[in-house]
C-alpha cells in the first residue's frame, strides 16, 4: 500500500489551522491556573491571554499575530507505508504551509536573509524547517511547531566552561529568564537542550518544546532538575508580560546528549505564553490522527 501524499497534503490544514487557533490542553489549563496566583495586574494580563484563546477558538481565528515559522518534526518508521517515497514528504508539507497561509490565513514571516523578499506564503529555502527522525517501527508523526520571531528572539547559545557543570547550567538558565525580562511575553514555557554541539544542544532545546506543559522527563534526575528550576524562575518577580508577579514560566524542559569533555553546550530557547504545537499520527492506512 502507497502513500497519497495529495490526500496527506489536504488533511494538515485543519490541525495547523488547530494549532494557531487554540493551545493545547495542558498550557490553556496551567495559564487559568496562574490566575489564582497573580495579584490584580498579573490577572489582568492572563485575563486577556484566555479571552485571546476564546476568540481564536470561537472565531477560528488566529490567537495571535505572529503566526510564527513554520517547523515540523517527522518521527517516520521504516515500516511505514510511504518511507519508500519520503521525499515526497517534504514537498507535501510545503503545500501545506502555502494552502494553510491562503486559507486560515497565516501571516506571511519568512524573508529572505540578504534582500528582504517574502514570497507571500511562509516557504524559502529551506522553509519549512524539518526536523527528521527514522524509527524501526511502521509509524508516522508530525508535530507541527509554529515558532513565533518574539520569543525565538530570546534564545541563547553558550558554550559553558565543562567545570562549572549543574550549577552553571541553573546559573544560566535562570539569569537568561530573569534578562529577558518582558521580552518574550510571559509566562513562557523554557526549552534547554545540554551537550552534543553548539548546532545538537539548540535542536535538543526546540525538541524540549514539544513536550506537554506539566509533563516531566522521564529520567529522575533531569526531572528534579527542570522542577527546581521551574520553581526558581518564578521566584524572580518577573511575571506575566514582564509586569511583575509570580507566574513567570509555565515549565521548564531539558533535553540532552552526551558532549565532549572539553565543552559543555547549553541552549536555551523560549515558547511564549502563545506555545503553540499539534501533533499528528498518519496510519498505515493513510487517515490522520490529531492528539490534542
Amino acid at each position: 500500500m502507497m502513500m497519497d501524499f495529495e490526500r496527506l497534503t489536504q488533511q494538515l490544514i485543519e490541525p495547523i489551522r488547530q494549532s494557531v487557533v487554540s493551545l493545547p490542553k495542558a498550557t490553556h489549563d496551567a495559564i487559568r491556573r496562574a490566575m489564582d496566583s497573580e495579584d490584580e495586574s498579573g490577572r489582568v494580563q492572563l485575563d486577556a491571554m484566555l479571552k485571546a484563546i476564546d476568540i481564536g477558538i470561537s472565531q477560528k481565528i488566529p490567537i495571535c499575530q505572529d503566526t510564527g515559522t513554520p517547523t515540523f518534526f517527522v518521527r517516520i518508521g521504516t515500516g511505514f507505508p510511504g518511507f519508500s517515497e519520503i521525499h515526497k514528504l517534504e514537498p507535501a508539507l510545503r503545500k501545506a504551509v502555502q494552502i494553510a497561509t491562503r486559507e486560515i490565513p497565516l501571516r506571511p514571516n519568512t524573508v529572505h536573509p540578504f534582500n528582504g523578499s517574502n514570497p507571500g506564503d511562509n516557504t524559502g529555502f529551506h522553509i519549512p524547517h524539518i526536523v527528521w527522525e527514522i524509527c524501526g517501527d511502521d509509524s508516522c508523526d508530525i508535530t507541527y511547531l509554529p515558532k513565533g520571531g518574539g520569543c525565538t528572539n530570546m534564545s541563547q547559545l553558550t558554550m559553558m566552561t565543562p567545570g562549572k557543570g549543574i550549577k552553571g547550567v541553573k546559573e544560566l538558565v535562570l539569569e537568561r529568564i530573569a534578562t529577558m525580562a518582558g521580552k518574550p511575553c510571559p509566562p513562557t514555557v523554557v526549552g534547554v537542550g545540554l551537550g552534543g554541539s553548539a548546532v545538537m544542544c539548540m535542536e535538543l532545546a526546540k525538541k524540549a518544546l514539544l513536550r506537554p506543559v506539566g509533563v516531566r522527563h522521564s529520567e529522575p534526575e533531569v526531572a528534579a532538575l527542570e522542577k527546581e528550576l521551574l520553581d526558581k524562575a518564578n521566584q524572580l518577580g518577573v511575571g506575566p508580560m514582564g509586569i511583575g508577579g509570580v507566574t513567570t514560566v509555565l515549565d521548564i524542559k531539558i533535553e540532552y546528549e552526551y558532549r565532549h569533555p572539553a565543552s559543555f553546550p547549553v541552549g536555551i530557547t523560549v515558547q511564549c505564553w502563545a506555545n503553540r504545537r499539534v501533533k499528528m499520527t498518519v496510519r498505515p492506512d493513510g487517515s490522520v490522527e490529531v492528539h490534542p
